[in-house]
């Protein structure tokens, strides 16, 4: 694979055979951050399990103290008055069956989706289009509730639905390029502690295998585990 020549750069100041404190990675992360945008700072953490096992899939919520940095567009998918409830709480889109047929036809310009569960037989009809993107509206999450208010304003705050891929690694979005060190260390912080929690009972051996820390065009940089360990 070949890279640009500001990439290349970045990743020389890069030793990928050491792992750092959290604090240290993040300093190198935004140091090797050198694009024209707000880049994202992404996670990644390779575990243990084996997602092929029901009993070992990882997934859940977090919300992290100080958000993504990210606005999110939120369809809420739902009729009669909480509708209303919904549009209160900030959702950008708010419909039902024309919502619904809006999607069939196409349009994806939205980043979540909630449900209540009294139009869940019409949103079933959008499973092979929302399923493969992750947006799929899930009761396990949070997404399918008469509580769309409250649903509304969590996504809108920084609530993050993370789940483990097909290879053992979960990927996260956990704040920006423009966001203050500190402020990385405690989403870092909050989001491993989620991690730590969901351990599945079935799981065997070493949990956490490795972390690294990138930015969306960065190298990546490894953090010591045994740092996270503690401070989770």
């Amino acid at each position: 694979m070949k890279h640009s020549k500001r990439y290349n750069g970045a990743a020389e100041k890069v030793d990928r055979s050491t792992a750092h404190s959290m604090e240290a990675a993040i300093a190198k992360v935004l140091e090797a951050a050198t694009a024209k945008f707000d880049e994202s700072i992404e996670l990644s953490v390779r575990l243990g399990v084996d997602p092929r096992k029901a009993d070992q899939m990882v997934r859940g919520t977090v919300s992290l103290p100080h958000g993504t940095g990210k606005t999110i567009r939120v369809l809420v998918l739902t009729k009669g008055e909480k509708e209303k409830e919904a549009q209160e709480a900030g959702a950008d889109y708010v419909g039902g069956d024309d919502l619904v047929a809006k999607i069939q036809g196409g349009w994806l310009d939205f980043d979540a989706v909630i449900a209540t569960p009294d139009i869940m037989s019409q949103v079933g009809k959008l499973g092979r289009i929302l399923g493969p993107r992750g947006l799929m509206p899930n009761p396990k999450v949070g997404t399918v509730t008469f509580d769309v208010g409250q649903a509304v304003k969590d996504i809108k705050a920084g609530k993050i639905d993370f789940r483990v891929d097909k290879y053992g690694i979960v990927h996260a979005a956990i704040g920006k390029k423009s966001f203050k060190p500190k402020q990385l260390v405690d989403n870092v912080r909050v989001f491993m502690d989620a991690i730590n929690r969901l351990r599945p009972s079935t799981a065997k051996g070493v949990y956490l295998k490795s972390i690294s820390l990138s930015s969306t065009m960065g190298p990546g940089v490894r953090i010591d585990k045994s740092t996270v360990n503690e401070e989770a």
